[in-house]
């Protein structure tokens, strides 16, 4: 099996410093016909606010990287996002379970309309496992940030609450869903969605400590 390759992932020397940049994220690039291409300016907002706020030496665009192929091996942080299908064949399936079990790191934003076939293809890959939905006190939601009652809520939907759910293998969290939340929503350009700059910080606010606790984790 591949081993992840993790180059200076602890780059946290101050909060208020500004690290070089050595590493990168991706977002996933998948199959089925779902948008995964969603949210153009979320990623660059993110980490240019993560470069800003909690010191991280991350590349200021993020890269693109299919399911399937070997480079997913490179970046410990994968974005996905989409509001449609999303279809993984069994290479892609054994590819992207290595790659979480190596110690990778699958954020997965529903952007409406994801929520059936996300978990559907989720099970192809971890069949052994169910999505949980997290205690609001686990470290997730308390790294530079505290959210004493989990996800912050961007957009509605169908009136339900924010959630936020994982895969566990090993004791280790694989994977973070987030789901009536919006955070890909929230860290685009303001012009985009118009959304009051207190949500979008929270939103820029939550996803900084997403990367904190994968990259120190």
């Amino acid at each position: 099996m591949k081993k992840l390759l993790i180059f200076s992932l602890l780059v946290f020397p101050s909060l208020m410093s500004f690290a070089p940049a050595t590493v990168k994220i991706a977002k996933l690039k998948y199959s089925g016909g779902g948008d995964w291409y969603a949210n153009k300016t979320s990623l660059p907002n993110l980490i240019r606010f993560c470069n800003q706020n909690i010191g991280t030496g991350i590349y200021a665009e993020e890269d693109i990287v299919e399911v399937g192929s070997p480079d997913i091996f490179n970046y410990a942080f994968v974005h996905l996002t989409g509001h449609g299908n999303i279809v993984f064949n069994n290479q892609e399936v054994q590819n992207l379970r290595n790659y979480l079990i190596a110690g990778g790191f699958l954020h997965a934003d529903d952007n409406y309309g994801l929520d059936k076939f996300f978990r559907r293809e989720m099970k192809k890959v971890f069949p052994e496992l169910e999505f949980i939905e997290l205690p609001f006190s686990h470290p997730i939601y308390h790294q530079k940030y505290n959210f004493a009652n989990g996800l912050p809520k961007v957009h509605e939907h169908n009136g339900k609450p924010p959630q936020g759910f994982g895969l566990i293998y090993k004791g280790r969290l694989v994977c973070f869903y987030s789901y009536e939340c919006d955070l890909g929503n929230g860290w685009e350009d303001q012009d985009v969605y118009n959304d009051p700059e207190p949500i979008r910080q929270k939103a820029l606010q939550m996803g900084a400590n997403i990367i904190q606790y994968v990259f120190s984790n």
